[in-house]
């Protein structure tokens, strides 16, 4: 696929790592649809950045817990960019309340229709809206350390775990038109609110990560481009973790 005039849309993508696959595929020549929870300041600002690389772009506010206002994304992006060739499911969360004995029904169920309801839900609305004769690209965002099971994050693990099946499952179910794939991410950024971000990355790449280097964003979007361009590769999920999680 050529990217140039294509159109993608990034939930997710006013901060963090969403906000970085935005911009890379504004640079790479795509009109954006960057879809945000609450962070409309962010969503703004990437906004700008994108229309000043000369494509377009649209800012869209939709709680992905909710399974109406999900729906309501791709339908508002073809209304606004005409189309959809590009789905990054970016957007997920990981509460701190998400511990096995204190983790409550209504959390749970919050935690799974953003992190596994809500990339269903799109990913069934774009292979819609992709013409019979068309071509599309779907990209999970996941997490290189869902291999290894352990209790901690309970909800956001199963909801990961899932993604990554649904990510091989969706690959066999809409080939040949639109290609799956994901990408497992590690310790890519620091945590959010961190007073010395380089220093956190440093450590940790010092203690945890077999290659000794931190991890950073463009990892994640150089990838993202490689498998977007690419059109014998499906239901790949690559892990970038700096090999942390072999």
């Amino acid at each position: 696929m050529d990217l140039n005039g294509k159109v993608a849309l990034v939930t997710g993508g006013g901060v963090r790592v969403g906000r970085a696959i935005v911009l890379a595929l504004a640079k790479a020549g795509c009109d954006v649809f960057i879809h945000y929870g609450r962070s409309t300041e962010a969503a703004a600002n990437v906004q700008s950045e994108v229309e000043s690389l000369g494509v377009r772009s649209v800012t869209y506010s939709a709680d992905l817990s909710d399974p109406q206002a999900t729906d309501s994304i791709i339908p508002k992006a073809i209304e606004t960019l005409g189309k959809v060739d590009i789905l990054i499911n970016s957007a997920s969360i990981f509460p701190d309340e998400d511990i096995f004995d204190k983790l409550d029904v209504n959390l749970w169920d919050k935690i799974f229709a953003i992190n596994l309801r809500a990339p269903f839900q799109l990913s069934r609305a774009f292979a819609r809206q992709v013409p019979t004769d068309g071509q599309g690209k779907i990209i999970n965002i996941n997490d290189a350390r869902i291999p290894h099971p352990k209790p901690e994050k309970f909800a956001y693990r199963l909801t990961k775990r899932g993604l990554w099946d649904m990510t091989e499952m969706l690959a066999l179910e809409l080939a040949p038109r639109i290609t799956v794939n994901a990408v497992a991410l590690g310790q890519i950024l620091e945590p959010p609110g961190d007073p010395d971000p380089q220093k956190f990355m440093a450590d940790y790449a010092s203690r945890n990560i077999p290659l000794k280097i931190p991890g950073n964003t463009r990892v994640v979007t150089d990838s993202i481009l490689f498998l977007l361009q690419q059109d014998f590769i499906t239901g790949a999920i690559v892990r970038m973790d700096g090999g942390e999680y072999i």
